[in-house]
Formats: structure tokens, sequence, C-alpha cells
């Protein structure tokens, strides 16, 4: 072993001299093949089920795209000079055609080289609506589905710096758009402009627990920048354009209309800002509106919220989670902590829930107290409703349904939620007469679609319960041979009408209408595999234990041409995963992978190189538990450890590997995993780290799914920092990022500095930062060279 340890850290060093100072490269022949292909479009289906529109878009980014100007102010990433998010996906084409037709009709008009998001059909569902950015803005589009038709309908001078600068009014001909201010001032430059003083903040002594996040407001020129950018006027626009003015210039951060179409209610952006928070913790007010623009009731007033008690199950004091309820004309539904927002204060109940219906000036009525933090509530086209509640330590949720007749509520549903395998599946919707979703309901019954995870595999299935006995029968269970079937929709539930989607291992998902009674499909899409190179490799789930009897598994994939009687060749193995936190063995246990989902090649996993004749273990469980008052992260080291020798283990025994070239990898928390495991565990040949924190001193109020700060246990999170170990790693590792990563905790410095550490040290690691990608990677140059450093890093460490 350690002959062949030396032999690769030779090769490792070698390779990482040559390549500095490189160009984009693109990967070998048979990865380039998997990773340029055509993505075949999204589809979107009305709620009526009777029209299908087919979304195009390329299937990545340009760096071209990413090389934009950009803002970052209260969390946001926007673009000055198009005034909409700068990390938006768009679409370029659309197609549009009748569900029971054949074939799909190009719509016609579409604008010249189109840039397609913010798409949603009009209440009516006749027509559909889109955005279109130019060079200069955005514009607002509708498509007429009967003649596949586009028409614009605004100027290039929409606001969509904050979510989609429209929304339909009831009678499906008009839109309420938000409008960048005609007297709109320049935009400051903080890198030229000189301060007017230095920058001041202040603490008043009061506990809090904040994430460290990213893209804040630094400066009072950023406080200007983000008034500018975030300030619109709001004017309602028929299908040709003509305009009125509906109110003046303000932040606007949420518009939605009453279900009857009579009220508005507009929450707005106040002041004071914060440095250390993003704006979704800003003051805001919310105000309800008349047609006329008239101010009815301001119903909420949030005031800057810096402070937050301890937990995941904690928030903050005040309303919350206000909204329209979907089964009444004009009435508003909310909630408030009775514990102050604080999940450590003993309280018999932690929130209560009120309705106050319009026009708001009555005292609010009190609808229900929840035992635990108050998730939803799903109102139904019956005089029932079914509110949600659950709680983070205990990883319990708890639904109950009310009869709103007489108020009586009774509990349907208590479990963890991490316990797929008694997971009821969630009720079916529909749009009411208020074009509102609420559950699907027949009578007195209701209908339940779960995934159906078991034991035994998964089965999808579709129960009908009854409302008043709650006694529950199976209409349908999927059993399809080789096959896997995810139920989408109950169309009919009389006549046994559903939207599925169909898929195989090696057959592309493709949307069916089935009748379950039965038993008949026909095909609405029919899209082919664009990986057809792989489409005959090996692929199966296997089940295994960790050496404290957890049941652990992940999808193992075998090249097409391996011969797995013979088992001559031992296969190089690659370990892609994820860990996980749970509260107890049984639930981490649970199987929800299925050898029958679709085989997509993605650069998130290694799936790529079985085309390479490597073995690869995908998404492997990864448990890390922590049972009754124990944390899981209080044995995470140890745990992890565990977790990825009995995977090589596992395959070990199946005769397929050598276990002296295996590789791990992982992204995010994965790259997080793959570090401790390279310093901890000598089971490995060389690991990829994607995009990870490395040094949790750098997230010291929380972490993943670590609730406690550092000072509440500065030994967990020193033990788990791989930056702290970083002495005790001596295996190749390959370290990616990209320079503009957004995502709280995951700086890209964290990558630098690991990388500086474990260079100065002696280890052989080598880091590569993808220029102008965020957390998540888009550039087809970026990705494409991604795969080229990760293919030439294996091949090296584990076939040289």
């Amino acid at each position: 072993m350690k002959i062949k340890l030396t032999i690769c850290l030779l090769a490792f060093l070698n390779f990482y001299e040559a390549q500095e100072n490189i160009g984009f490269q693109k990967p070998s022949a048979e990865i380039l093949q998997l990773a340029d292909y055509d993505r075949p479009p999204s589809v979107l289906t009305n709620a009526k089920k009777d029209w299908v529109v087919f979304v195009y878009r390329p299937t990545y980014k340009t760096l071209d795209d990413l090389n934009q100007q950009e803002m970052k102010l209260g969390g946001l990433r926007i673009n000055p000079v198009t005034n909409i998010s700068s990390s938006v996906t768009y679409a370029n084409n659309l197609k549009v055609r009748k569900m029971n037709d054949k074939t799909e009709t190009q719509v016609k008009g579409l604008p010249q080289n189109p840039k397609i998001t913010n798409t949603s059909f009009s209440p009516d569902e006749k027509k559909m609506a889109f955005t279109n950015t130019t060079d200069k803005g955005v514009e607002l589009w509708i498509v007429d589905l009967q003649t596949a038709t586009a028409k614009k309908v605004s100027q290039d001078n929409l606001n969509a710096n904050y979510g989609s600068p429209y929304i339909w009014m009831k009678d499906s001909e008009n839109f309420l758009i938000k409008v960048l201010p005609a007297n709109r001032s320049k935009l400051l430059d903080s890198s030229k402009d000189l301060p007017t003083g230095p920058i001041v903040s202040t603490a008043d002594g009061k506990v809090s627990q904040n994430r460290t996040y990213q893209d804040l407001l630094k400066n009072p020129q950023d406080e200007k920048n983000f008034d500018n950018l975030m300030s619109s006027e709001l004017y309602h626009t028929d299908f040709n354009g003509n305009q009125k003015k509906f109110k003046e210039k303000d932040l606007y951060s949420g518009l939605s209309y009453s279900p009857d179409g009579k009220y508005l209610m507009a929450t707005t952006i106040k002041r004071p800002y914060s440095y250390i928070v993003p704006l979704n913790r800003f003051p805001m007010t919310s105000t309800v509106y008349d047609a006329s623009g008239n101010v009815v009731k301001v119903v909420n007033e949030i005031p800057l919220n810096e402070i937050m008690p301890k937990g995941f199950s904690s928030v903050r004091a005040g309303k919350r989670d206000m909204s329209w309820r979907s089964d009444m004309p004009a009435t508003l539904v909310y909630a408030e902590a009775l514990d102050g927002g604080d999940q450590s204060k003993s309280a018999e109940f932690r929130d209560e829930v009120f309705t106050l219906d319009a026009p708001f000036n009555g005292s609010p009525r009190s609808f229900f107290k929840t035992k635990q933090r108050y998730e939803g509530t799903s109102w139904t086209n019956n005089h029932y409703a079914i509110v949600s509640e659950g709680w983070y330590d205990t990883r319990n949720t708890r639904s109950y349904l009310i009869d709103l007749n007489n108020g009586k509520s009774q509990v349907i549903d208590d479990r963890n939620y991490q316990d797929v395998y008694s997971d009821p599946g969630n009720f079916n919707t529909t749009k009411n007469d208020f074009g509102r979703y609420v559950v699907d309901m027949k009578g007195e019954k209701a209908y339940l679609i779960g995934a159906g995870f078991t034991k035994e595999g998964q089965h999808p299935f579709i129960d009908e319960m009854d409302m008043k006995s709650l006694k529950k029968k199976r209409l349908y269970t999927s059993n399809l041979n080789n096959a896997k079937e995810e139920i989408i929709d109950i169309i009919d539930p009389k006549k046994g009408d559903v939207l599925t989607i169909q898929q195989s291992a090696s057959s592309y998902p493709n949307y069916f209408k089935k009748n379950i009674r039965s038993n008949t499909s026909e095909p609405v899409t029919q899209f082919a595999n664009p990986f057809e190179s792989i489409k005959d490799v090996y692929k199966e789930v296997i089940t295994y234990k960790r050496n404290d009897g957890v049941t652990l598994t992940g999808t193992l994939y075998l090249p097409a041409n391996y011969d797995r009687k013979a088992k001559k060749e031992k296969l190089p193995l690659l370990i892609w995963a994820y860990p996980t936190e749970y509260k107890d063995k049984n639930t981490a246990g649970q199987n929800t992978q299925n050898p029958n989902d679709f085989t997509f090649p993605y650069y998130g996993s290694f799936v790529y190189w079985t085309a390479k004749g490597y073995a690869v273990l995908d998404d492997a469980a990864f448990p890390i538990i922590g049972e009754g008052k124990t944390e899981p992260n209080d044995t995470f080291i140890t745990q992890l450890v565990a977790n990825g020798k009995a995977a090589i283990d596992a395959i070990d025994q199946l005769g397929y590997i050598d276990r002296k070239k295996v590789a791990v990898g992982g992204h995010s928390y994965g790259a997080f995993m793959t570090a401790n495991l390279l310093t901890h565990s000598k089971d490995y040949a060389c690991g990829i780290a994607r995009s990870g924190a490395y040094n949790r001193t750098l997230t010291p109020f929380g972490f993943q799914s670590e609730q406690r700060n550092y000072w509440d246990v500065p030994e967990i999170y020193n033990g788990m920092s791989p930056f702290m170990n970083a002495d005790k790693m001596k295996t190749p590792l390959l370290l990616i990022h990209g320079d503009a990563d957004n995502n709280p905790g995951t700086f890209t410095l964290q990558t630098e500095r690991y990388f500086q550490a474990l260079k100065n040290l002696g280890a052989p690691v080598k880091m590569v930062l993808l220029p102008k990608e965020a957390h998540g990677y888009v550039a087809k140059e970026n990705i494409l060279h991604l795969l080229w450093e990760q293919d030439q890093f294996l091949e090296k460490c584990l076939k040289k």
C-alpha cells in the first residue's frame, strides 16, 4: 500500500506542476460525448391538463452569459443594466399543443433571440405570460395558446430585481406590473466614490444566532443603490400596452390579489437596513388596497430582524406567513408565536393561527393553536382545512383535519418526517372558482398521492380518504416491470385518469396520460435518450451494513462491457456522497433509491466515468445519527469513516474492485465530507472536493444541521474542521470552487485558505477556481474544464 501511495503522489505532483496557467480544456471523448448533449425541453401543464407547453433552453450557459455587470446587495445578485437577477436561467423557445394532440406547434412571433423566464398561465388558462430580457431590460409578453402566437405587452422597463415583475389580474385580460421609476437616479460606484465617514455597527447586548450570509449591504452607497434598484412604480396594463398608474414609487417585495380580485396586498421594504442579515429580514409593511388604489388597512408591520433565538424551530415574533385564504373571497390568514418565537421556552402551544376578513377593520379570529411550530394550512373545496405543524429537534410532523362547520379537529398524520416508509403522501389539488389551488374533494372524499417507498422498493400509490371516518382505500399501486412511475396529478378520480412520468435506467423520463382502472397508458411526450453510449451500463441499488448495524444503500454502476461473473479485472471505484443527519437509526437506514431511475450523467456525480472503465457508487448513504439527547455531530468523524468503509467493504466483497484504488468526492457539504475522509481514513487513494467549507470557526453560529454555536461546543467545531487537522492530510486532493460562490458559509475563501494550509504543510493538493461561477456551476466552458480536471486527476491517481 505504501509503495502504491508513493507512486500516486509522485504522479500527482508531476501532473500538478504541468498544469499551471492553462486555458480551458475539454474532457476525453467518452465523457465529452455525454456532457455535450442537447437538453430535451421542460414540460408545463395548466391546471385543467388540456394544454402542454414545451420550454426549451440551452444545455448550459456560457462564460459570456456570466460575464455581465453585477451588483451584490441585501443577499441579491442583480444585473443593474437589465434589472433582473444575474443568475437567472433563460429559455430560448416555446412550443404548445393540446394534451390529446400528437404534435406540438411552434409559437409564432417570439422576440428575436429570446431570453424567456417568469412564465405563468392566465387565470382562465387560455393564455400564458412570460418576460423577455433584452440588452436594456425586461419586457412582458403573452402567448395565446389557441393560436400559438406571442405578443409584446410592455416596453423593456420592468423591475424584475426581486421576483416576477408582473401578476395577472382576475379578469385574465390585464396585469399589474412593476415599472422602473421615470426619475430614477444614477447608481453609485462605491469603488470610486469617496466615503463620507466610517462604517459603524453596534450591538445592544442581546444574544442572537445568525448564519454567515453573503452579498450583504456594506456601506451607505450600497444602501442608496439598493433603494434605487428595488424601487418600482405600479401600473395596470392591458394586452395592447395601455398603462395606468396604480401606485407611486416604493420598494415592493410582494404583491398578491385577494381570491375575489377586489383587494391587493402589497408588502414594501422599509428602513433601517442591515449589514448583517439579507433583505428578507429588513423591516417590512403589508398594506391592503382596494381596486382604486385606496388604502384599506395596514395589516402587518415587521421590524428589523437581526436578533434570532437559537434553534431551527425558532422564529421571529409577530405576525408571519401572512397570505390570502384560498377558499374565501378576501380573508387573510397568518400565525403568531405564543412562545415569543424562542424554542427554548416551555409552552403548551407554540403558535396561534388567525384569520381576518375584509374589510380588515374587525378583530382577528383565532383559527387554531399548534403544539409545535406552524407550517401551513391547506384549504379544500369543501368545509375542511388541513393544518400542519412540525418540530426540528424531534423531526416530527403532525397534521390536523379541521371541520370548518364545527371547529373540531382530528390528527391525521403524526410521524418522523424522515420516515419515508410511513409517508402518507400529499393531497391532490385542483383550482377552485377563485382560481386558487385547494385540496381536490369529491363529496367527502379526498385523494393522496404517495411516493411509495417501502422495504421492498418504490411503489407509488393513490389513496382515497374519507374525511368523516378518516378511513383510506388504496385505489392504485404502481408495479411497472423494470420501470419507475411517478404520479404527477389526478385528472379525474371518477374516471381514473391520471398524469404520470415513466422512466427506466435507459429510457428518458416521459409524460403519460394513464387510466388506472383499465391500466392503459398513452404517451404525452416521447423524448429520446440523449445518453445512448451508457444505456447498457449495469445499475443496481445495493444494500449493506455499517459496523453498528445501520443499513446503508447506494446505486452501483459498472461499465457496460464488464464481465460480472468472471470478475477478472478489478476496477477502480469512485464514491460520490453527501452526509445527512438523522435522529434515529431506523429512518437513517431507509432506502429512497430506485434502480429504474433514468441514468442521467451530470457534472454533480461520477457516473460519466463508467464510460472509462470505473465502478461508481453514486449517492452512497452517509447518515450521521444522534439519538435521544445526543446530537449527530457528536460522533461525526467516527460515523463518516464507518460509512465509507462499509461501502468499500460491500463492493469489495462482490469482487468488482481493487480497494487500493478508491476515490471519494462530493460537493458543498459533500466536499467537507471528502476532506474529512482523506484526513481521518486510509481507505482512499485520492479525493475530489468541490465548493466546500473546511474551517467551521468561519461559520460559528451553526452550519448545515448543527444548531449549536462554536462557543457551545468548540471541540465539535474544531474536530470537524479539516483546516484544523490539515497537518494530518497526506492523500492527493483536488479542490474545486466557483470564484463567485454565493452560498452561506461556503465562501471561496474557504477553499483558498485550506489549499494554502495543505500546500505549506506538504500535502499533495491542487486547487481549481472556476471563473464567474457561484455555488452551482452553469457555464459550459467551466463544466467541461471541470470534467477534464477530474478526469486527468483520477487517471493519474487510480490508473497510472
